[in-house]
């Protein structure tokens, strides 16, 4: 099993979650977060054209889901396709080993658990 963590753009969301769910991978949890990357931020106008700032923290979406080792590059893949821009900024995944998992309701472990 592996835990996937992507760093997506916000406005990707619906599209990742909507591409997981039909292949079958519905599982997800979503946090917004801010960040930063090979984008190091935007340079943006100030109030009435006085002067420009620099915005170096970025709203960003990372999305978590575990998945079976058979399903890995599935998930990847999919996140790949659906959150891609071509522009700087689109993202990263993480793929992280889980060692075990546990359905608390039943008490089911491993990839039964997913």
């Amino acid at each position: 099993m592996n835990k996937i963590e992507a760093i997506i753009r916000p406005e990707k969301l619906d599209a990742v979650k909507n591409a997981l769910a039909s292949v079958g991978l519905v599982g997800i949890n979503v946090v917004q977060v801010t960040g930063r990357g090979a984008q190091q931020g935007i340079t943006a106008a100030g109030p009435r054209g006085v002067g420009s700032y620099v915005v170096d923290m970025l709203p960003k979406t990372k999305l978590e889901l575990v998945v079976s080792d058979d399903n890995t590059r599935k998930a990847i893949d999919t996140i790949i396709e659906a959150a891609r821009t071509g522009n700087i900024g689109d993202g990263k995944i993480f793929v992280i080993p889980v060692s075990n998992a546990i359905r608390v309701r039943t008490g089911e472990e491993g990839e039964e658990a997913l």
